[in-house]
């Protein structure tokens, strides 16, 4: 079975790759916008391929090309600050991109997994379930929520699988997640300051891999929220960072949102209700903690 991941580059891509090659019974193409920074290549039976999605002839082409049983669209600008400061890059890539990659889907008849996020919604009754209705409150979730909608009409067999502040071990030429920012603030011994006031179900990178292949496994149709169980504020995940690593705590400033002047306004309560990940898909997430340790490699 041939599977096209987008986005390979990124901390999701390349963890979810490394588990497709584990599965043992995929051929993986997988495309980043430049060169590939994949640990697992084609000694590993990947093939990947460079390609800036939002030159959407060539995203057409290689779908049309490779004819993959499976698409997994990972690939988006995540960063609710970049969608608000350059709104056109935001749309093209995000919404752009995906009506070319379905349109091409629909050729090869392709199962479709676009990869979404809890910034749909607005924060103001979570945590969510799949039931609940999006309401985004920036650009990033707007964009978001408008490809899902798109996936949902493709007339193709789709699943969309959202996911919420995602954190994981550090992969080749990625930027820093949460709680790498966190360690590298604390161990150069510099002050930050944390939000106290937004609520979240941190996901473990390998648990969203995992997630994401037992939806592909499965055949499943519909939408899926892939998180974490436990909910927690950003900055009671930076203070467990702490603890479990010896930092001074006292670094650490508690704020809210309205500390910081930024371009996006995030949702103050997301966070997941996983139960139909569970019985559905049989998903179990690692613990916060646990996941933690993993990223700080504490055992």
């Amino acid at each position: 079975m041939k599977i096209l991941v987008t986005g390979a580059n990124g901390l999701l891509g390349q963890h979810l790759i490394r588990q497709l090659v584990d599965e043992g019974k995929f051929t993986i193409h997988a495309s980043g916008k430049g060169p590939s920074r994949l640990s697992y290549g084609e000694k590993n039976g990947v093939i990947y391929h460079e390609l800036d999605i939002t030159d959407f002839k060539a995203s057409q082409t290689l779908v049309e090309k490779l004819s993959p049983h499976i698409i997994i669209h990972t690939a988006a600008i995540t960063q609710p600050n970049d969608c608000a400061l350059d709104k056109t890059r935001c749309w093209k890539t995000n919404v752009g991109a995906t009506r070319t990659l379905l349109r091409a889907a629909q050729k090869t008849k392709s199962y479709f997994i676009y990869i979404s996020t809890d910034f749909v919604f607005d924060g103001t009754e979570g945590p969510y379930d799949e039931h609940a209705v999006p309401n985004p409150v920036n650009d990033y979730g707007e964009s978001k929520l408008l490809a899902e909608e798109m996936v949902e009409l493709s007339n193709l067999h789709w699943a969309i699988v959202r996911t919420v502040l995602v954190y994981g071990g550090k992969v080749p030429g990625g930027r820093p997640n949460f709680i790498q920012w966190v360690k590298e603030k604390l161990t150069a011994g510099e002050k930050i300051k944390v939000v106290d006031d937004q609520l979240r179900t941190p996901t473990y990178v390998e648990d969203l891999a995992k997630g994401i292949v037992l939806v592909l496994m499965k055949h499943a149709k519909g939408v899926y929220h892939i998180s974490g169980k436990d909910i927690c504020t950003p900055y009671q995940l930076a203070i467990m960072v702490a603890n479990l690593s010896g930092f001074d705590t006292s670094l650490i400033e508690r704020v809210t949102a309205d500390s910081f002047k930024e371009p996006a306004r995030r949702p103050l309560k997301t966070g997941f209700i996983i139960t139909k990940a569970v019985k559905e898909l049989g998903f179990v997430p690692v613990k916060l903690e646990e996941g933690v340790k993993k990223v700080l490699e504490l055992g």
